[in-house]
């Protein structure tokens, strides 16, 4: 299964290429990858062979998505002697979230991305098909929604986070939802408003469905207005708000009636990007391609019937001079801002699901909380996390659990083994950002806020390289890389 998912993928991405005069080898190595051997036709990214440890113990992962997977391989291949179980209630748990993005502008089908967990699921695993409610650190115990209680020597928490829809005044009905769980209640509540969300599989599907109909009104002649949100929590890739956008108006181009749309962008924050040279390359796409923005807009209520989005508008204004400080006093200023859209897209809240960020092993922000380099528990030192759901700045991508959980095993076995914790996250991040169809802005970077670029091309640039990699060769390079714990 592995290798055809590869094949099939390299066959295109071989394809795609000769339209334009080159071969993979070339555009490789144009690209500055031409010792990626698995892009080359290798099943391995990595070379290395693992040295396995002796060391045993009962350890336990609560989530099976990509993070929960890729870290029990990767145990697995590092343990001679793993006792591994996962706890995951969602069967396909592992699918490609990434895709959701090319789902909601018609280059996927929701069946691109959806896998059967058990077909990546490490062999000699447990898997217990069910959900952890409640967490006893101090007695090393889980406890399950069917009420089975696991014990543990060690406890690895990736179990992603929640989509909080219903902390928006006019959502209560959708309440909280995962990106691969039921999204009924979603699209029951959009219904045929304009409004959706890529934050759900199923709500991408429907994205697209929208994104058409809004699309075929400029192309009819009307004078139609697209908003996109970004909140006022941490996300889940939090390039994706922007990149349905850049989409939406690709869209709008190939059909001939983008001057009939208006686009704007209403982030919580004051940059359109956290690291300054990518804000400044993204506001220069912005302004080339008219698509505007206003910062400092969180949503907090939809009228779905009547197409109106309130925004809490948020400032700060000067106040009196302190004489003692010698500085002016800053005042907190907002006000609710009502926005009328044909096509809204939601990026919702988000947090760690309740029966976590709630718990013992949980923080007053809702994420668990654990030292950003080695991810171990700040309390408990056999608890470890990795992923969306664990605190650290940055890092809420499928790229950063790459380095995550690398660092995650080897820090877990010193920790079994009794050694000093040595190996280090260094907050590496990466977002393929979509700016058009065939063009993506490889942004990557770490805690520094600076540019990191693995290869010797300008960051800022958009390439259609960056495009082929993004739609062709990260799905099984992912799938059949990291899942295997290996790339």
């Amino acid at each position: 299964m592995a290798n055809n998912e590869l094949e099939k993928a390299l066959d295109i991405l071989d394809s795609e290429l000769k339209k334009q005069g080159l071969s993979r080898r070339e555009a490789l190595k144009v690209a500055g990858l031409g010792s990626a051997a698995f892009l080359m036709g290798s099943t391995e990214v990595e070379a290395a062979t693992l040295n396995a440890s002796d060391v045993k113990a009962k350890i336990v992962i609560v989530g099976g998505g990509l993070s929960g997977v890729a870290t029990a391989a990767r145990l697995t291949n590092s343990l001679s002697n793993p006792d591994i179980t996962i706890i995951e209630p969602n069967p396909k748990s592992v699918s490609y979230q990434p895709g959701n993005t090319l789902i909601a502008s018609g280059i996927y089908t929701k069946a691109d991305i959806e896998f059967e967990s058990k077909d990546f699921t490490p062999k000699g695993t447990k898997v217990i098909q069910d959900k952890v409610v409640e967490f006893d650190p101090e007695n090393n115990i889980v406890v399950t929604s069917s009420g089975e209680k696991v014990s543990y020597d060690f406890l690895i928490i990736a179990a992603g986070l929640t989509l909080d829809f219903g902390r928006i005044k006019g959502l209560e009905a959708i309440g909280e939802l995962t990106t691969l769980g039921d999204a009924s209640s979603l699209l029951n509540t959009f219904k045929d408003s304009g409004v959706c969300s890529i934050y759900s599989v199923d709500g991408a599907v429907k994205t697209w469905e929208e994104m058409q109909k809004f699309i075929a009104k400029a192309k009819a002649g009307q004078k139609v207005k697209g908003v996109f949100t970004h909140p006022n929590t941490a996300i889940k890739c939090g390039g994706a708000p922007k990149k349905i956008m850049y989409l939406t108006n690709a869209r709008l181009v190939e059909a001939g009636a983008r001057d009939n749309a208006e686009l704007t962008f209403y982030p919580n924050g004051g940059t359109m990007f956290g690291v300054p040279e990518y804000h400044d390359a993204i506001v220069k796409q912005f302004e080339a391609r008219d698509m505007k923005w206003q910062y400092n807009h969180n949503l907090v209520a939809v009228d779905l019937e009547n197409k109106i989005a309130t925004f809490n508008h948020h400032w700060k204004e000067k106040g009196e001079w302190d004489k003692d400080l010698e500085e002016y006093a800053m005042i907190n200023k907002n006000e609710d801002v009502n926005v009328e859209f044909d096509f809204l897209h939601i990026t919702p809240p988000m947090k760690a699901p309740d029966e976590i960020g709630n718990s013992a092993v949980g923080s007053a922000k809702g994420f668990v909380p654990v030292n950003k380099e080695t991810l171990q528990h700040v309390k408990y030192k056999n608890i470890f996390s990795i992923g969306d759901i664990a605190a650290v700045p940055m890092g809420k991508t499928g790229g950063s659990v790459r380095k995550q959980y690398k660092v995650l095993v080897d820090n877990l076995i010193s920790t079994m083994e009794g050694k000093p914790l040595t190996s280090k996250y260094e907050g590496y991040t990466v977002c393929p950002l979509i700016t058009d169809i065939g063009k993506v802005m490889l942004a990557e970077f770490d805690w520094s806020k600076k540019p990191t670029p693995s290869f010797p091309l300008d960051p800022i640039q958009e390439r259609y390289i960056w495009w082929l990699l993004k739609v062709y060769a990260l799905k099984p390079m992912t799938m059949y890389g990291m899942l295997s714990g290996r790339a």
